[in-house]
């Protein structure tokens, strides 16, 4: 099968996994459904596809983390930064160490390097595979929020922890001043790359828009080329391009708060990376259920490189190190939260203690995804004396053999650990979304009000603008007070008022948007909730311009 028919293959894969994930008979994660499809087209071609790791991180990374970092809520982000930073960087460094020394015990024919670079490259979790557990699982929101954070920054850590790891089984010596000043760089450069890159190219759009106008299209493939430029450039400057495209994300985020964008350019651009989205994420999987030829392939090898004979051992090795990960997650999860619960208790501060399950389930949701079967193929096949990398086949097939047992795991379990739980409200977002709606529903009122004098002042059709602005400022009145009643009019009145109240709703629409802009820039609101109302106004707007 040619390169182009494998393409559509997996693009159809990926349709039909959609409906095959609601269709089967037992209830199974769209990334599941999507690996057997792809296992599936492998079996019938021959073989798997030849996976470039370079072009795998430059295609798919960028525009999903991309968009994972524009659309996570902010306030969740920097409300629990300090449980995510941990879980991003201090919970990876221990994987490593603890996770390292356990392959190198379990499988003392795998070099110490080579244990600690199989355990750097299973580190990092996949937030595509965690949201699509979530789904049928009821994971409490802030939970959630502090694991698409922890994904989004766990990925660097985790490849420059396999980086260095690499290196060392490469040259047999490793300097720590070395790779925690390149650590600093890769960070600090990559978020730098990722900001300067969307505040240069949003800069020159708007200038360009305000002088030769906004052609149809464009700035929805700006917005798409964005989190290629951001990656490109730093690693062009040898920076983490995976935190590049991260920070351009949640930079994009607060440049949307500027409101400059048309509503009608926002509500396709929204279909179009939805598109995008379930296209890419699908992808990734059906690939990966496609390496599993070569990687079975790989498996006997692995046999002569582990030791053994028994192909029970592999099976073996697969299952101790997945449920090792699983206990290092738990033990540092349980650790964190008792010291941040003894320091609040020494500031005389109440704080919950979370139950048990939801620790497990916190552990559970630690899945292995695409980074760790695109950064294992990165491993060098040979040494710098022409040797073969040790143990390169039994590290691909191990972490691969992770991916599958930790997203089984975690789509059997997780729901069921969760069955019946209750989790509290969270009272703050509703009285957010009040808030925003309330003010929003004031400024359109003032607004209506000013156009309607501008238009009595014009003399056009200002008999109809009096009771049209009635019809209008009364739908926003029902907002304030809920007991307020809208009489209707008949369809013959309602025409002769149609044209004078779009000029109106018009006019309140934006007076509405411009407020939950404001209110999203002074944080008084999540940008979430901006999102959900001004997607809701720019749906309203799109409808009575046409």
């Amino acid at each position: 099968m040619d390169s182009i028919e494998i393409v559509l293959a997996m693009l159809l894969a990926v349709v039909a996994s959609a409906y095959l994930v609601r269709v089967l008979p037992v209830s199974l994660p769209l990334p599941l459904v999507q690996i057997g499809l792809g296992a599936a087209i492998a079996g019938y071609t021959g073989h798997g596809v030849q996976l470039d790791p370079g072009l795998f991180f430059l295609l798919f990374l960028p525009p999903l983390l991309f968009l994972d970092g524009w659309r996570i809520p902010k306030s969740g982000l920097f409300r629990d930064k300090g449980i995510i930073l941990e879980l991003a960087f201090g919970l990876v460094v221990f994987t490593v160490v603890g996770a390292g020394f356990l392959i190198h015990w379990l499988i003392p024919a795998m070099p110490l390097p080579v244990a600690f670079a199989l355990a750097a490259i299973v580190s990092p979790t996949d937030p595509v595979a965690v949201g699509s557990i979530a789904s049928r699982a009821p994971i409490p929101k802030r939970l959630m929020h502090i694991l698409e954070g922890e994904s989004l920054l766990n990925d660097a850590s985790g490849l420059v922890c396999f980086r260095f790891a690499v290196a060392a089984a490469m040259t047999g010596t490793f300097s720590l001043t070395q790779a925690s000043l390149t650590f600093v760089w890769l960070v600090g450069g990559g978020i730098a790359a990722g900001v300067g890159v969307t505040l240069l190219v949003t800069w020159a759009q708007r200038w360009l828009f305000r002088h030769f106008g906004e052609p149809s299209g464009s700035p929805i493939l700006v917005n798409l080329l964005i989190p290629f430029g951001a990656y490109l450039a730093a690693e062009h400057t040898h920076a983490s391009g995976i935190l590049a495209a991260v920070s351009a994300g949640v930079t994009m985020s607060y440049v949307e708060l500027s409101g400059q964008v048309m509503a009608a350019t926002r509500i396709q651009r929204s279909a179009v990376w939805d598109t995008v989205q379930f296209a890419l994420n699908g992808v990734m999987f059906v690939l990966l259920g496609e390496q599993l030829p070569d990687i079975l392939h790989g498996a006997r090898v692995s046999l002569d490189q582990s030791g053994h004979l028994n192909p029970w051992w592999l099976v073996l090795y697969a299952f101790s190190i997945s449920f090792g990960l699983l206990a290092l997650r738990f033990i540092w999860v349980w650790t964190t939260l008792r010291i941040t619960l003894y320091r609040k208790d020494r500031r005389g501060e109440a704080a919950p203690r979370p139950p048990l399950r939801l620790l497990l389930a916190t552990s559970l949701a630690g899945v292995r995804g695409a980074i760790t079967l695109a950064g294992v193929m990165t491993l060098p096949l040979a040494l710098p004396s022409g040797a073969p990398f040790p143990a390169r086949d039994l590290t691909i097939f191990l972490a691969s053999t992770v991916i599958l047992i930790s997203l089984v795991l975690a789509s059997v379990a997780l729901p069921r650990l969760l069955a019946g739980m209750e989790f509290p409200e969270e009272p703050a977002e509703q009285l957010e979304e009040d808030l925003a709606r309330r003010e929003a529903a004031s400024a359109a009122i003032a607004a209506v009000e000013r156009a309607q004098m501008e238009q009595l002042q014009g003399g056009l059709d200002a008999d109809m603008y009096p009771e049209a602005a009635a019809r209008v400022i009364a739908l926003y009145q029902h907002r304030l007070d809920s007991t307020a009643a809208i009489d209707d009019e008949d369809v013959a009145r309602f025409r002769k008022l149609a044209a004078a109240e779009r000029v109106l709703r018009l006019a309140a629409l934006q007076a509405e948007r411009r407020t939950i802009f404001n209110l999203a820039r002074h944080e008084h609101i999540s940008d979430e909730i901006s999102r959900k109302l001004v997607r809701e106004i720019d749906l309203v707007e799109a409808r009575h311009k046409h």
